[in-house]
């Protein structure tokens, strides 16, 4: 696993390009070293993606230049980039489900003996691409691309990359679906192709990881170029100065709940993925639920709001057992859930910001059999101003906004529902330090207004950050729960992580002094 030449120097030299008038980049400048890792870095709508998509061969730039050792270069497709050797990773990789890893590695390149396909040789050379990369344990050549893990579809991206004799790749938010374990996995593939000589940019929202593995920070904001710092000599402090021009400590500050009636009581609730759970979120409480991947925490959400069947137990709200056969039933009770997918759960990602935001709303709005535009528009104009949705107009395809805008669409959605209850899953997954200020903030207004908030983050010092109590699920079940004044990150990984539930539980129960609010920079 080589580049197969010298390592390339790529530098992108005043770049801009203009959307409906909007300036998605203005005259960015950015070099890509050989053996070095760059990251790129922002808030959501600085201009990170755009700058992808430009080196990509997505978009044509409006102005400026692109140069590969010196040599200009023009990138009007992705064909381009790839011949020249610029490979981009996506978040998402585009992997085809129902075809082996083998072959999305070398789909449009497949081996032939003659003019018959060489199955064999595929396999055995992307045996041997899997065994350099030493990842036996997450591919192999004949798993179909839908049992890939996150982290599996990140390294099918990769091969193609490496396979194609890719000089420059490039990682738009790689670790946002992965476990610990997998980032280390991907961190040790990193390393190694910058050992090689390769020309990596990084994009990421999480500053620890950038710390760990880049070697210059470059810093956007508002569509340009703000400053570019050494990772080894730059604080977390700093960066999220740069980015969001503005200090953001304190952001976790907030009243702590004191008293409220019960609104939300889950009892000795069983699914097919939870056992025996029961909670209570009282009024104007934010109640987070912790716990390593695969504890059922997700899964116990979407059965509390309809979208999976009970096998035993009650849900309550206000007193009353909500029978939920389907989510309206729990949205018609007043609960309102969030996910973790918002793009494959939550959104109708080719519909307007209005309609996005005022899809569960659509019986209040209507006269007879139609639909009140008037009213829609000014439903939808009110949330989005309340929570500072950065969009050109109501009318703009949701798909375009970034991750912290649609993660806000998402909300307004169940604001202007008024919801009793509100389950929010992974809030600030993939959204930039500015943007997750915005959503606490947001969290802070509603437990204010008495809404009972049931918070799912895999972000430990948020967890501390933002929650009056924690439960802690283990293995489909609660582990224990923890007031803010005792909770740790210690405490609760033990909890998360113990054999033994109870003995953890009993170590969980000495409180400390306090906890004091985390700045965004230093939640990764």
């Amino acid at each position: 696993m080589t580049s197969g030449t010298a390592g390339p120097t790529l530098r992108l030299e005043q770049i801009s390009k203009h959307f409906s008038g909007v300036d998605a980049l203005s005259g960015v400048s950015v070099s890509l070293q050989a053996g070095e890792v760059t990251a790129i870095m922002g808030e959501n709508g600085a201009g990170k993606s755009t700058l992808l998509r430009i080196l990509g061969g997505d978009y044509l730039p409006d102005s400026g230049r692109i140069l590969l050792d010196g040599t200009p270069l023009l990138l009007r497709s992705p064909r381009d980039a790839h011949r020249h050797g610029i490979r981009i990773i996506p978040q998402e990789p585009e992997i085809i489900p129902d075809v082996s890893v083998a072959e999305n590695v070398y789909v449009g390149r497949l081996p032939h003996r003659g003019r018959l396909f060489d199955q064999a040789a595929l396999h055995r050379a992307v045996q041997r691409d899997i065994a350099r990369l030493g990842f036996e344990q997450v591919l192999a050549p004949g798993m179909l691309g839908r049992q890939l893990s996150p982290a599996g579809r990140q390294l099918v991206e990769i091969l193609r990359a490496l396979t194609g004799q890719a000089r420059v790749i490039a990682f738009d938010e790689p670790t946002s679906s992965l476990t610990d374990h997998e980032v280390d996995l991907l961190f040790r593939l990193i390393r190694r192709l910058r050992a090689d000589g390769f020309a990596i940019a990084y994009v990421s929202h999480r500053l620890k990881e950038v710390f760990e593995i880049a070697d210059r920070v470059v810093i956007l904001r508002d569509g340009a170029f703000v400053a570019e710092r050494p990772a080894a000599g730059t604080s977390e402090g700093e960066l999220v100065r740069l980015m969001v021009g503005r200090d953001l400590t304190g952001v976790f500050e907030r009243e702590p709940v004191r008293g409220g009636r019960p609104v939300l009581e889950v009892r000795d609730v069983t699914t097919d993925d939870v056992t025996g759970i029961s909670l209570t979120v009282h009024a104007g409480e934010v109640v987070a639920l912790a716990g390593l991947v695969g504890a059922g925490r997700s899964e116990l959400a979407r059965a509390i709001a309809g979208d999976f069947p009970l096998r035993s137990g009650q849900v309550l709200v206000d007193g009353a057992p909500l029978r939920l056969r389907q989510p309206k039933d729990a949205i018609w009770a007043g609960i309102g859930l969030a996910p973790e997918e918002r793009k494959a759960d939550a959104l109708f990602l080719e519909q307007s910001v209005r309609d996005n935001i005022t899809l569960v709303m659509l019986s209040r709005l209507r006269r007879f059999r139609f639909i009140r535009r008037s009213a829609e528009r000014k439903l939808a104009g009110q949330f989005t101003a309340r929570l500072r949705v950065r969009t050109p107009s109501l009318d703009q395809v949701v798909k375009n906004l970034s991750g912290g805008n649609q993660q806000k669409v998402v909300l307004a959605r169940w604001l202007a529902r008024r919801p009793k209850v509100l389950i929010l899953d992974e809030p600030t997954r993939g959204i930039d330090v500015g943007a997750k200020a915005e959503i606490y903030h947001i969290i802070a207004d509603l437990a204010r207004d008495g809404v009972a908030l049931l918070v799912i983050s895999s972000e430990l010092p948020e967890v501390l950050g933002l929650a009056d109590r924690i439960i802690v699920m283990r293995d489909g079940r609660v582990a224990g729960e923890l007031t803010r004044a005792e909770a740790t990150e210690e405490k609760v990984l033990a909890l998360a992580i113990a054999e033994d539930a109870a003995a953890a539980g009993g170590d969980a129960t000495g409180a400390s002094d306090n906890v004091p609010a985390v700045p965004p920079g230093e939640q990764s």
